[in-house]
């Protein structure tokens, strides 16, 4: 049995947090790699929907973020999926560039713990004084 009722609107049938957000994963339709995690709220999930880009909530901005406005690197919406209690959202992007990161990689899940470290798994593709050079 699911707790997201399908019958309610669309937006109210999400769990959002007491902060009016959802987390959202962004993960890239061809490769099904996990590229990201960004908060959303409704006006952020209903700008999605509108412009086929994807658009989250920065916390550190305290601002709604059209993810790629400043580095190009825009998600185009394939899909976006609940989760089974309706308190997680999944978007199935098109990554353009194929650049998440801010740091230039293609994810940004690139530290991989190796022992008791953290290190860099995954190579910059582009770097990031190219990419937000102004």
């Amino acid at each position: 049995m699911s707790d997201l009722d399908p019958n309610a609107g669309w937006l109210d049938a999400l769990k959002w947090d007491e902060n009016g957000m959802i987390p959202a994963i962004a993960q890239e339709a061809r490769s099904g790699r996990v590229v990201m995690f960004a908060w959303m709220n409704r006006e952020s999930l209903q700008k999605t929907l509108a412009c086929g880009n994807a658009v989250y909530w920065s916390r550190t901005r305290q601002r709604l973020w059209h993810k790629g406005e400043e580095s190009g690197h825009f998600q185009k919406i394939i899909s976006i999926r609940a989760d089974c209690d309706g308190d997680v959202l999944l978007l199935s992007v098109e990554q353009v560039d194929g650049i998440a990161c801010h740091t230039g990689r293609e994810s940004c899940f690139f530290f991989e713990l190796q022992g008791e470290r953290w290190v860099p798994a995954d190579p910059v593709l582009k770097d990031p004084k190219e990419i937000y050079a102004k």
